[in-house]
């Protein structure tokens, strides 16, 4: 407890000091005299001060209390200097150019002490304006997670049947035909559906599900797209484990086999990569498709890619962010960079 008043005390003894250099300027006292009355009665009007700054006292305004505590801080300061300096108090009284030296104390010492309080009010409103400012930043951070992860879920819930009725219904053909191929595409299936269900609702995950979840995705995709879908995925083994935020990975891989191979005949390839840039997880997905603008005109930039750029600036500000390059010779690079260790928070 005893450290908490080890700053304000310190402050004071300076201010106090200043003070003394101030009036040795216009005052014939020694600069030691006056050091010695600016100490007194400074970390007197502070002793009274702060009970008055920082107690509750409902039946009377705080400004009344502060500038009682003024006055006497001032006046019982003033007092202590006289017995310090070992002065006869009455001698004082009685001698008028004492006395007035004793009142002239008095006055300095509520005027500095009046703007010390100012000072230190003035700094206490910054601070809870400060506090106020960030208290609203954190709820709107908090608003806009929430939207952008309500938003998500609308976004699964447009994807995610549209793309299980396909499957089904490529299964069911598959089992007339190919029951060796739809035996696979069950597999990957349920692969698929054992990563995804169980965290259909989370707002956080592990690198290790959302490979999982995206690599089935691929896989069933190829038994559909046939040699038109390649793929290769390059995760490092320690980095399996670390967090990231669901549904992203497969989105940027549905992306880039929906606009950037489906448009080609022969299809492409699309690779995943994950690597350990500093204190960034870096999640990238590369197709060699068709690039950033559609044959048709359109572009790569939807309602998907839209979602991933605000949830991770609702999870991350400005240390998070999804990139769109141009891949070489063609095709697309999307990638997602995003703080390793605050990634657990996602």
């Amino acid at each position: 407890m005893a450290h908490r008043f080890v700053r304000p005390i310190l402050a004071t003894a300076v201010f106090n000091t200043a003070v003394a250099a101030i009036l040795v300027l216009f005052l014939d006292n020694t600069f030691f005299d006056l050091l010695i009355s600016a100490q007194v009665v400074g970390f007197t009007m502070m002793a009274m001060l702060y009970p008055a700054l920082t107690a509750t006292l409902a039946p009377l305004p705080r400004r009344f209390v502060v500038a009682a505590a003024l006055v006497g801080g001032a006046i019982v300061g003033t007092l202590l200097v006289v017995l310090v300096k070992g002065r006869d108090l009455q001698v004082l009284i009685s001698n008028d150019e004492y006395l007035w030296s004793v009142v002239t104390t008095a006055i300095l010492g509520f005027f500095f002490g009046s703007i010390a309080v100012a000072v230190q009010t003035t700094r206490a409103r910054v601070a809870r304006a400060e506090a106020e400012l960030l208290r609203s930043e954190a709820d709107r951070q908090r608003l806009a997670r929430k939207n952008a992860e309500a938003e998500l879920m609308v976004v699964r819930a447009q994807i995610e049947p549209h793309f299980l009725f396909n499957t089904l219904a490529n299964l069911s053909f598959l089992i007339k035909e190919n029951p060796s191929q739809a035996e696979v595409l069950l597999e990957n299936l349920i692969d698929y559906l054992q990563a995804a269900v169980p965290r259909i609702r989370g707002q956080s995950n592990t690198l290790r599900h959302e490979v999982t979840m995206a690599s089935a995705y691929v896989s069933i995709l190829q038994i559909r797209m046939g040699e038109r879908l390649q793929s290769a995925f390059d995760v490092p083994a320690e980095l399996l484990s670390a967090p990231f935020p669901p549904m992203m990975l497969i989105t940027l891989v549905e992306n880039a086999i929906k606009h950037g191979l489906n448009p080609l005949p022969a299809g492409g390839t699309v690779v995943v990569g994950v690597a350990r840039c500093g204190d960034q997880l870096q999640v990238r997905v590369a197709d060699d498709g068709a690039g950033l603008t559609e044959p048709a005109g359109g572009t790569r930039e939807g309602v998907g890619l839209a979602n991933i750029r605000e949830r991770l600036q609702a999870m991350f500000g400005a240390a998070a962010h999804l990139s769109l390059e141009p891949n070489q010779p063609r095709g697309t690079v999307a990638t997602i960079s995003l703080p390793l260790e605050s990634a657990a928070d996602a």
